[in-house]
C-alpha cells in the first residue's frame, strides 16, 4: 500500500482555503497512486482555533468541509484533523478529532484523549477528552490513530499515566498514525525524535507522525514529520519550516521509502539535556524559525510593510536583518532617532547596517523635541534632578515618532526588546516596548549576540562594531546596561534556570552563584510582571516564552 503524508501550512479560520489546499494534496496523492493520505491535527480549521470554536457558523463550515473531503475519498482513504461533536450531554460539546474518510463517507471519528493545558495550550477549555478507543480498519489493516499529545507522555515516570496506545495496542494494529500540531522550540526537534522513537520501541510498531508547519501569530510550527519502523530506523523525514509531501510503501512488515532514502539514522534513545543554558544551541533553527515567524505574520495578516527603530545597538540590528531576510529590503524601513546622548558610532553603525541591507532609512533627531518636553514639564518638576523619568521621556518620544511613520506609511512596528530586558523590566512602556510583533522577545541577550554572529557567518551584514561594543540604551551620558543589570552572561543563566527550567531560588543558589545577585534577578523578574502583561505578541522559540504560555499574577505576595 502506497501512503502519502502531507505536511501543510494552514491559516486559522480560512476553512475554504485550507480545504482547497487539502483537496489539492488529495488529488496529487491519487495521481501518484497512493491509497491513503494523512494530514495534521485540526488541518481543516487551523490550530489553535481558540474561541472560534464557540461560534456555530465556524463549526458548521468545518463539518461541511469534512463532508466535501468525504466525497473526495472514493478512490483514496483520508485521515484529517477537525473538530467533532460530542453527542453525549455530559462534558464539553466538542472533541478534538481525526476523521477517517474512505469510500465516499466518514468511516470513523477518533477523539483526542490527552488534552494539554500547559504552556500555550488550553484545549480543555473547548474539548472533551476521548473515552472510546478503537483502531481503524482499511484494506485488511488495523491502524492505531492518535492525536498529538496522546503519544507524548512517554518519558520515564514513576507514576503510571494513561496512554490511549495502551488500549489500542490490544487490537494488534499494524502501525500507528499520529496527527500533530506540535509547536517549535529550539529543543523540540530532539524531543520529538525521542518521543517518536519511544513509541516505536514501547509498542513495537512503525510510526507515521504528521506535523503541521507555519506560524500562527506567536506560535511557530516547524513540521519535521517523520515515518519510522519499529526498530526506530527513519524511513523518511520531511524538512523543517516548509511544506512537503512524502510517499512510503507499506510492505506488510514495515514502511519502505518510495524513493532512495537519504535519511540513514535512527531515532535517539534519550531526550535532550536542557538543564544547562547554552546561548548558541540550535541557533540555526532559531534563525529559521524567526524568519518564518515574521514572514508568516505579514502574509497571514495581510500587512505589507515593516518598520524598525534602528539605534545602532545589537537588538535593533538583528531585528532589522531578520525582517529584511523575511520580507525583502523593499518592504522594510528603519528610523534612526538620535538624541544629545547618542554616540556618533551609534548613528554611523545604524546607517552602515541599512546600507549593508540596502533598506530605506530616515534620521530624525529627538534633541529639540526632548528639550521642548523638558521645558514644558519644568514648572511642575521644578528643581528635581534628572532621573529615569527623563530617560523614559526620550524613549516615549521615539515611540511616538516611529508609530507616526508606521501609521503614515502603513507599517507594522517590529519590537526589538529581548527576553533579558523583558524579564528585568529594562524597557519603557509606550516607548521602546511599543510594537505590533516582538521578534526577539523570547531570546536572551547572549542569544541575540549568538544570532548576530550566525547572521554574519558568510559575510558581514551586521557591522562588527555593533556586535563588539558594550550595550547601552544611551539615555544619559556614558550609560551602560551594566549600570542597571547584572552582567548578561550571569543574568541569562539565572533567568533560564528560573523561567525555562522552573527551578526555585534555593535550587539556583545550589549551583554556586552569588546569592545577592540571584535574588536581585528574581526580584526584578516578578516586579515587572505588569509590563509584560501589556506587551505585544512574542515569536515563541523557547519552551517557556512570555505571553500566553506563562501566566503569572501581577499582584502577588509569594516569595520565590
Amino acid at each position: 500500500m502506497k501512503i502519502c503524508i502531507a505536511q501543510q501550512n494552514y491559516i486559522i479560520g480560512n476553512i475554504s482555503g485550507n480545504l482547497q489546499k487539502i483537496l489539492q494534496a488529495v488529488n496529487q496523492a491519487k495521481s501518484a497512486g497512493a491509497e491513503m493520505i494523512v494530514f495534521s491535527e485540526m488541518a481543516v480549521c487551523g490550530y489553535p482555533p481558540k474561541d472560534f470554536l464557540e461560534f456555530q457558523p465556524f463549526l458548521q463550515k468545518c463539518f461541511d468541509a469534512i463532508e466535501t473531503l468525504a466525497a473526495a475519498s472514493k478512490d483514496i482513504a483520508i485521515i484529517v484533523g477537525a473538530p467533532a461533536i460530542n453527542p453525549k450531554p455530559e462534558g464539553k460539546s466538542l472533541f478534538n478529532a481525526a476523521y477517517f474518510l474512505a469510500e465516499g463517507k466518514v468511516q470513523q471519528v477518533i477523539h483526542k484523549a490527552l488534552l494539554p493545558t500547559y504552556d500555550i495550550f488550553d484545549e480543555y477549555r473547548y474539548f472533551e477528552p476521548g473515552f472510546d478507543f478503537h483502531c481503524i480498519t482499511w484494506k485488511g489493516l488495523k491502524i492505531a490513530v492518535t492525536i498529538c499529545e496522546d503519544i507524548w507522555d512517554m518519558e520515564a515516570d514513576p507514576i503510571y499515566r494513561f496512554r490511549p496506545m495502551d488500549l489500542l495496542i490490544k487490537e494488534n494494529p499494524a502501525f500507528m498514525v499520529n496527527l500533530s500540531a506540535s509547536p517549535f522550540d529550539y529543543f523540540h526537534a530532539e524531543k520529538r525524535a525521542f518521543i517518536i522513537g519511544a513509541n516505536a520501541t514501547t509498542y513495537q510498531l512503525p510510526v507515521m507522525y504528521c506535523n503541521t508547519v507555519g506560524a500562527q501569530t506567536e506560535i511557530i510550527f516547524d513540521g519535521g514529520s517523520t515515518i519510522c519502523n519499529a526498530d526506530k530506523k527513519i524511513v523518511t523525514q520531511l524538512p523543517c519550516f516548509e511544506e512537503a509531501f512524502s510517499f512510503v510503501m507499506w510492505t506488510g512488515q514495515g514502511f519502505e521509502a518510495v524513493k532512495e532514502n537519504e535519511v540513514a539514522i535512527s531515532l535517539p534513545d534519550v531526550p535532550p539535556d536542557t538543564s544547562i543554558y547554552q546561548e548558541s544551541v540550535h541557533i540555526d533553527l532559531i534563525h529559521q524559525a524567526l524568519v518564518m515567524g515574521i514572514r508568516e505574520y505579514f502574509v497571514k495578516t495581510g500587512c505589507q510593510q515593516a518598520i524598525v527603530a534602528s539605534s545602532g545597538g545589537i537588538d535593533s540590528a538583528v531585528t532589522l536583518a531578520l525582517a529584511v531576510e523575511a520580507l525583502g529590503k523593499e518592504k522594510v524601513r528603519a528610523l534612526l532617532l538620535p538624541s544629545q546622548f547618542s554616540t556618533d558610532h551609534s548613528v554611523s553603525d545604524a546607517v552602515q547596517l541599512s546600507q549593508n541591507l540596502d533598506n530605506k532609512y530616515d534620521i530624525i533627531s529627538i534633541k529639540e523635541i526632548f528639550e521642548t518636553v523638558h521645558r514644558s514639564l519644568q514648572p511642575v518638576f521644578g528643581e528635581l534632578p534628572f532621573d529615569v523619568t527623563e530617560e523614559n521621556i526620550q524613549s516615549r518620544i521615539r515611540g511616538l515618532l516611529v508609530m507616526a511613520l508606521a501609521n503614515k506609511y502603513q507599517c507594522v512596528l517590529l519590537n526589538t526588546s529581548n527576553k533579558s530586558e523583558l524579564a528585568t523590566g529594562y524597557g519603557t512602556l509606550y516607548g521602546d516596548m511599543a510594537g505590533g510583533l516582538s521578534v526577539l522577545g523570547d531570546l536572551y541577550k547572549t542569544q541575540v549576540y549568538a544570532l548576530a554572529r550566525h547572521i554574519n557567518r558568510n559575510s558581514i551584514i551586521i557591522p562588527e562594531n555593533i556586535i563588539h561594543k558594550a550595550p547601552s540604551a544611551e539615555l544619559r551620558p556614558g550609560q551602560k546596561d551594566s549600570d542597571s543589570l547584572p552582567d548578561y552572561s550571569f543574568l541569562d543563566k539565572v533567568l533560564y534556570q528560573f523561567i525555562e527550567e522552573r527551578k526555585s531560588t534555593d535550587e539556583i543558589l545550589a549551583l554556586g552563584w552569588d546569592e545577592a545577585q540571584v535574588k536581585r534577578t528574581i526580584a526584578m523578574l516578578h516586579r515587572n510582571e505588569f509590563k509584560r502583561h501589556q506587551f505585544c505578541p512574542i515569536l515563541r522559540v523557547s519552551s517557556k516564552a512570555f505571553g500566553s504560555g506563562r501566566r503569572m499574577p501581577i499582584v502577588s505576595k509569594y516569595e520565590f
